[in-house]
């Protein structure tokens, strides 16, 4: 059962999530999404599984450059969107054995 967890080492909510998991001795592999952006077939993957919305980081700068239009977007322009910059995807966002369980903390 391997535990992926994507964030930001700089990101609060996933540093509580990391220290969760620490204090718990559960295995867990980090990627930091800034520097390792996941693959547009994997957004796409986790969308499937969890839904676009919940996916979304509205809290953050990238969200909000993003026009009006976003409002009316599907499934595939956000998993373009999520796949152009990281920084959209909600944080943390938990993958056991490749499939999207959990996002946020």
């Amino acid at each position: 059962m391997a535990l992926t967890v994507y964030g930001t080492p700089t990101c609060g909510t996933c540093k509580k999530a990391l220290q969760w998991l620490d204090s718990r001795s559960i295995t867990y592999e980090f990627v930091n999404t800034k520097e390792n952006s996941p693959s547009a077939a994997a957004i796409a993957a986790w969308v499937d599984t969890l839904g676009n919305k919940a996916m979304r980081n509205t809290s953050g700068h990238s969200y909000r450059a993003l026009g009006d239009d976003k409002q009316t977007w599907g499934d595939a322009d956000w998993v373009n969107a999520f796949s152009q910059d990281a920084m959209l995807l909600k944080r943390p966002l938990f993958v056991k054995d490749g499939r999207a369980v959990l996002v946020g903390f």
